[in-house]
């Protein structure tokens, strides 16, 4: 029996026609995504859209990544091109390998990929909110005020507090209570990355990790994904890079040392007290990991009505390293056990089988 073609492969399907050709779905987690060749064209492009009850824990600044990608041509070098097709706005597929697929051992990159990601953040600092005009998704009263670097991060945490910590408290509130997770880890949070330096905006990409960098077969990096980015402190930038991408101690200096020279170089207060409120950020970026990651590792050990035992020992490693490094910042009284981070788990994942599969809530 052939399989019926989802909603995104027929529109595909569509689009190419008899003498077209489609690739995929491409592997992604978030998106169903295909390749497309199209008949008489030499441009292939890229047809994509969210999965179906997937997990979204990041807040989203602009309605549209094509739009923003239109806007940024010329300002931004080497991000995907925009091709109408059938009056559909559709990203140019980029040709190479992702950074986390190159072969290349304990983590550290070359150096002609760290000039052109530490080229990139400065590209990025010359683009700041009065020269960008592309509809957001936030209400204008919900954005912070230029420069007010306290106030962005603080919006971060309410994102975090309201739309994975509460709106998913139905379903994993037992887990992170068991897990020592309660209100008051967002009262000792704050305390703990409060007092930011104030440092102009400009516009942040908010994802570059390994797998939304693109090496082209002439070594040309290209930046992907920007359906995360926003308008706000450029440190966040620097601090969420830093976090993806687990440089050696070495070369994660260097990044941040280099990108201060060059965010300097175009806007010196978009700078300013960088090395002071660093390991603010990514404490933050510690902390936000903990409660996403109590999610996505509970789901990882379900697949349909059926627990996933074999899974349990990479969850409960995993979950506790998490913990462990984002302790302190949530004033966590003890890190949980391996053998207690087990037993919440399990006791999670035979009543979610009981009461059937539910409907993970998440927000943009």
């Amino acid at each position: 029996m052939t399989p019926q073609l989802t909603g995104v492969r027929q529109r595909a399907d569509e689009l190419v026609g008899e003498r077209g050709v489609v690739d995929g779905p491409l592997k992604g987690y978030h998106h169903e995504t295909y390749v497309l060749t199209m008949p008489g064209e030499t441009r292939i492009v890229k047809l994509r859209e969210p999965r179906e009850r997937i997990l979204w824990f990041d807040r989203r600044c602009f309605r549209s990544e094509e739009a923003l990608l239109r806007e940024l041509e010329g300002r931004i070098s080497r991000i995907p091109v925009i091709h109408e097709v059938e009056g559909m706005a559709l990203q140019v597929f980029i040709e190479g390998r992702t950074l986390k697929s190159r072969p290349w051992g304990d983590r550290r990159i070359p150096e002609g990929v760290h000039g052109q990601i530490v080229d990139l953040f400065r590209e990025l600092a010359h683009v700041t909110p009065n020269t960008l005009e592309v509809e957001r998704s936030c209400e204008a009263e919900d954005r912070a005020e230029d420069g007010d670097c306290d106030d962005f991060l603080e919006r971060l945490i309410v994102f975090v507090e309201k739309k994975v910590y509460k709106k998913n408290s139905e379903r994993f509130g037992q887990l992170f209570h068991e897990l020592g997770l309660t209100p008051d880890a967002f009262v000792q949070l704050r305390k703990n990355v409060s007092g930011l330096t104030r440092r102009d905006f400009c516009l942040l990409h908010a994802d570059l990790h390994r797998e939304n960098f693109i090496l082209d077969p002439l070594n040309q990096l290209w930046s992907i994904d920007w359906e995360l980015a926003m308008l706000g402190d450029p440190l966040y930038d620097l601090a969420t890079h830093l976090y993806l991408m687990s440089y050696p101690e070495d070369q994660e200096r260097r990044m941040a040392e280099d990108w201060a020279r060059a965010v300097r170089g175009v806007r010196p207060s978009s700078a300013r007290g960088w090395a002071d409120d660093l390991d603010r950020i990514l404490a933050f970026k510690r902390a936000q990991s903990v409660f996403t990651d109590v999610i996505r590792q509970s789901m990882f050990l379900r697949e349909g009505s059926t627990v996933k035992w074999a899974r349990f020992p990479s969850a409960v490693r995993k979950l506790q390293a998490i913990m462990t490094a984002a302790g302190g910042t949530l004033g966590l009284a003890e890190i949980p056990s391996r053998p207690r981070i087990a037993g919440a788990l399990a006791r999670w994942a035979m009543a979610d089988t009981a009461a059937g599969e539910g409907q993970v809530a998440s927000g943009a």
